[in-house]
């Protein structure tokens, strides 16, 4: 465990990637292969759930420390991240264990979940005293699943690839659905992950999917498209749904469903199933989860209704059925297409969709336009259709790994996000760098016109990106001296700061005040022109939602 926590440490006290990338192959050229299967899977984002419960985290910390709760509840008020808190206010120890990352997650940490509280008590305190600090805090930061450090999936892959001198696309192939919570790290998996390339090695995949390719943003006008992208007929163009993007594995008689996140999600969409009798082995195809009924996409706010559900009933699956809307492949007949050109992808797929002949597989629709100023006046009619603007593939285009442009290229034009001018009403410490400072912010609109002689701010969206560094420093300083009222970690604050507030999507709700949710809500700009009374109403929002 100490070696892991020395590895977090040095990660989280750099901003360089090259000084990261060096901890990184420190840390893997000494680990041993089970602990450095465990840490290939932390610091790709797998976070098992949390292993005992928050409440019963503190009591056990505040009887271990000796301090009265307010005491530890204002510390931990006052830092903003529980593992720095309990790693701060803990009796120090001198670092016993000679345990690695491996035991401590297998033998110590996992065996926690679902034990009585009694027992927790008597387990934790034993543990700690085994840790000295550093070690402390990353082991909290497993119980309680929030471990995160500045280092991003790629970049364990590119270090993994330099340690092991192969590729790190095979390397990154190899990742895919190392995450899952299924998926439990070994020696073997490590070993696997940085093993020589061999040619049987396709053979041996399974249900495994590839790395998906991701598309960069594009928010040029639409009249200087000739110059950055050349002629419309060097793109093929796809309207961009609001889905779930997923791919469809069919090997050896079975069917797997995976999502982006690298999420195994068969079991949540048991009508896709059909697909196993129809579509051939050795074909993977990437696309689209959406909801389909009345022949048209329905909004992703129906899919998120089955998403949260852990049980799916016969009733549910009727009024919410979903299809697939592929738009590209990757496997076929057993071989790997991606480096194929897109259009012979596109034209093969196109092929197999028709010869499966299954209503819950279909193809995403080519658009086509004169010009790209056609297909601008085209893309208006994205929020009538329930999507989100329109994808750029270019035809030659392989199928790359991740948000690259080494093997080509794909575009999202997205249409302009909603907006809103809304007033700030409460705000939240935020986490790690940002624990000592106010950035998450509940904003509200007004539940009547300007001219109404009464009336109140209605909270309906949340929303912690958008400002910069210096803005939040003053936003900080602002929500500090207009406090009104405290409840645990949220401060009411005295309504005197209008935001723009951008979202993509819009929908009624049950389980909000205003009756509204909107969809990844984040701040545009510090609207310091506008006095709160200007600020939007709910009736803004519910034209919005016509």
């Amino acid at each position: 465990m100490r070696a892991f926590a020395e590895l977090y440490a040095r990660l989280d006290e750099t901003t360089s990637t090259n000084a990261k990338r060096d901890a990184l192959l420190d840390y893997f050229s000494h680990a041993d292969a089970a602990d450095a299967a465990w840490a290939v899977y932390f610091l790709s984002g797998g976070r098992p759930r949390q292993l005992v419960p928050s409440r019963v985290l503190r009591e056990i910390a505040v009887g271990t420390s000796g301090l009265p709760g307010w005491l530890f509840e204002e510390s931990y008020q006052a830092v903003g991240d529980l593992a720095e808190t309990f790693s701060l206010l803990l009796p120090e120890s001198a670092h016993s264990s000679d345990q690695g990352l491996a035991w401590w997650v297998e033998q110590a940490l996992l065996p926690l979940r679902g034990q009585p509280p009694e027992l927790l008590a008597e387990r934790l305190p034993a543990l700690w005293a085994q840790l000295d600090r550093q070690s402390l805090l990353v082991c909290v930061k497993l119980i309680t699943g929030s471990f995160r450090v500045g280092v991003s999936k790629l970049l364990v892959t590119r270090a993994l690839a330099q340690l092991a001198d192969i590729d790190s696309k095979r390397v990154a192939q190899r990742l895919v659905g190392y995450t899952d919570l299924a998926h439990r790290p070994t020696a073997a998996s490590y070993q696997q992950l940085i093993a020589a390339e061999s040619d049987d090695e396709h053979a041996q995949r399974g249900g495994q999917p590839y790395p998906f390719f991701l598309a960069h943003s594009l928010q040029q006008p639409a009249d200087q498209f000739d110059t950055l992208l050349g002629p419309v007929s060097d793109w093929q163009v796809e309207w961009k749904w609001d889905g779930i993007r997923a791919q469809l594995v069919k090997r050896d008689g079975r069917l797997w469903i995976w999502s982006r996140g690298e999420e195994l999600v068969s079991e949540r969409f048991p009508e896709l199933h059909v697909l196993q009798a129809t579509l051939p082995d050795g074909t993977v195809i990437d696309g689209e989860i959406v909801v389909w009924n009345d022949d048209r996409v329905q909004p992703f706010a129906l899919l998120q209704q089955r998403i949260g559900r852990k049980t799916l009933s016969r009733k549910l699956l009727d009024e919410i059925p979903v299809a697939v809307l592929a738009y590209d492949l990757l496997e076929w007949q057993g071989h790997d297409w991606r480096n194929r050109n897109q259009h012979q992808r596109r034209e093969q797929l196109e092929n197999v969709v028709r010869a499966v002949a299954h209503p819950e597989l279909r193809l995403s629709p080519v658009l086509h336009g004169s010009d790209w100023l056609d297909l601008q006046r085209q893309r208006e009619d994205s929020r009538r259709l329930g999507v989100e603007g329109m994808m750029l593939k270019a035809r030659d285009a392989l199928y790359g790994v991740g948000r690259t442009k080494d093997m080509g290229v794909w575009w999202k034009w997205k249409v302009d996000p909603f907006s809103v001018d809304a007033v700030l009403i409460y705000a939240q410490a935020g986490h790690g760098r940002r624990a000592s400072l106010y950035t998450d912010y509940t904003f509200a609109v007004w539940d009547g016109p300007a001219d109404a002689s009464e009336r109140t701010l209605v909270p309906f969206a949340k929303a912690y990106s958008g400002l910069t560094d210096e803005e939040m420093r003053q936003v900080d300083a602002i929500v500090r001296k207009t406090t009104v009222e405290k409840f645990g970690p949220v401060r009411s604050v005295r309504p005197t700061l209008v935001f723009e507030l951008g979202f993509e999507g819009i929908a009624l709700s049950k389980r909000h005040k205003s009756g509204i949710a909107v969809r990844f809500p984040r701040m545009l700009r510090w609207r310091h022109d506008k006095p709160v009374e200007e600020a939007d109403s709910l009736a803004t929002l519910q034209d919005l939602l016509r």
